[in-house]
């Protein structure tokens, strides 16, 4: 199975891929790399009421 590794775009293998999703080590630490740098965030609420009638 062809992939596109999610850094540089390049098509890597599926199988026997030891950087899966990525197709080296050195674009796997780079993305670890902007996650470190919190340069990738998940969006987050800020009103807390929101969340509390959701649980209910």
């Amino acid at each position: 199975m062809q992939i596109k590794c999610p850094h540089c775009k390049k098509k890597t293998t599926w199988e026997e891929n030891p950087w899966k999703p990525f197709c080296s080590e050195r674009c796997k630490l780079i993305d670890l790399g902007k996650w470190a740098m919190e340069e990738y965030k998940i969006p987050a609420r800020d009103d807390e009421s929101e969340i509390e009638e959701e649980n209910k």
